[in-house]
């Protein structure tokens, strides 16, 4: 199969790892893969990719002063994809995230290629302004499916798109572990990844360490991540007084290795999509602690048998979790052994399979369209004759 992907970047986020998992995946299995990026390529993909997938930077990202330059420069962006999607040939486009959706839904129309777009946020929780919701709202019947992480996120849109979207979750594939892997050090750790921005509510879970740091005095938070509000947060470390209990290293590229040397996982979003980092954390082995915010993370942890999940917002709540778990090392433990079946619900396998069923249908589908268009054409599509199916 040859397949376009188009994702805004492929720097460090969610969306960008499930790209980055997917296309790697089937390029090994002998798909064309296309992969068409918004910015201009200067910098190198966060996540690696395999060197048979072609990526094509357009350099079209950037933003635009006043709504004349915006609509000028996203009618330059969706001619652009548009010849960039028709070069590659594909039997099916994938749009990843709800803006660049509608722009490869824009760019594809009266090309005759199926187009299957992801919501990869909870649609009801992210406000996209009346233009783009309502641009959203028209073009996503067109599209051939539509893909969202939970049936809260699917319930955000009126019937008529529902009847064309179906629920897969995000890939967890995480790597094996390495022989020089560093050895845990002394004391133990709480930790936390994601990008410094206002929905991963790190402020919060600042708040909520440093009502409990003093009874911990051999525990510490790490929080993996960058973005820009990094100096608010060192800001609110300092006036809690955590300088030397709480850290912020930036980005890792191994977070694997960071999270089997932790001893657990927090959470405290404000809204989630289908949170890789949780899954992640899970898969290694470790218990989680999570705001149980309107999508996500009740999706992953089962609360109680491999994690807990506290009210949203709930503060004192997420403090007295962790607190709970810190205390109670055969509480962690026990948690920690059933963590690490997320491998089994969420496994890339088993999610790429679901895709790969998808995928296979609406190329059919295209196929039996194409099919009948050429026989009609021939005028030897006539009514009594079985149709055409796609063999699959």
């Amino acid at each position: 199969m040859r397949l376009t992907l188009v994702i805004h970047s492929m720097s460090s986020g969610g969306a960008e790892r499930v790209v980055a998992t997917m296309a790697n995946a089937w390029v090994a299995r002998g798909w064309d893969i296309t992969l068409l990026t918004l910015e201009d390529g200067r910098e190198l993909p966060f996540y690696p990719l395999d060197a048979r997938v072609v990526h094509r930077p357009l350099g079209i990202a950037g933003a635009s002063a006043g709504t004349y330059q915006a609509v000028r420069s996203n009618w330059e962006r969706v001619t652009t994809l548009r010849r960039a999607i028709r070069d590659s040939r594909p039997d099916v486009v994938v749009s990843f995230l709800d803006m660049g959706n509608v722009r490869v839904l824009l760019a594809t129309r009266g090309l005759g290629l199926p187009t299957v777009v992801m919501e990869q946020t909870d649609p009801g929780q992210k406000r996209l302004g009346w233009v783009w919701n309502g641009l959203r709202r028209a073009l996503y019947p067109r599209a051939s499916r539509l893909v969202v992480l939970s049936e809260t996120s699917r319930s955000f849109f009126p019937r008529s798109i529902q009847a064309k979207s179906v629920i897969i979750p995000n890939p967890i594939a995480i790597e094996p572990p390495v022989a020089d892997d560093e050895p845990r050090g002394e004391g133990r750790t709480v930790v936390a990844m994601g990008r410094f921005a206002p929905e991963k509510g790190f402020d919060v879970l600042l708040d909520a360490f440093a009502r409990i740091a003093p009874n911990h005095p051999d525990w510490r938070l790490v929080i993996w991540g960058d973005g820009p509000l990094r100096p608010q947060l060192e800001s609110h470390r300092e006036r809690l007084g955590l300088h030397d209990r709480v850290l912020m290293p930036g980005r890792t590229t191994d977070p694997f290795r960071e999270l089997r040397r932790a001893d657990l996982f927090a959470m405290s979003s404000r809204r989630e999509g289908f949170p890789l980092a949780l899954g992640e954390a899970m898969a290694c082995g470790l218990p989680a602690v999570s705001f149980d915010c309107p999508s996500g993370p009740r999706e992953i942890i089962r609360h109680g048998i491999d994690g807990l999940l506290v009210p949203d917002g709930d503060v004192i709540g997420l403090a007295a979790a962790m607190s709970r778990l810190m205390t109670d090392d055969a509480e962690r433990s026990r948690l920690a052994a059933r963590a690490v079946e997320v491998n089994d619900r969420f496994g890339a396998e088993r999610v790429l399979a679901q895709w790969e069923d998808l995928l296979r249908e609406v190329a059919g589908n295209r196929h039996a369209e194409l099919v009948d268009e050429s026989l009609s054409a021939r005028g030897e599509h006539t009514r009594g004759r079985e149709p055409v199916v796609s063999q699959r």
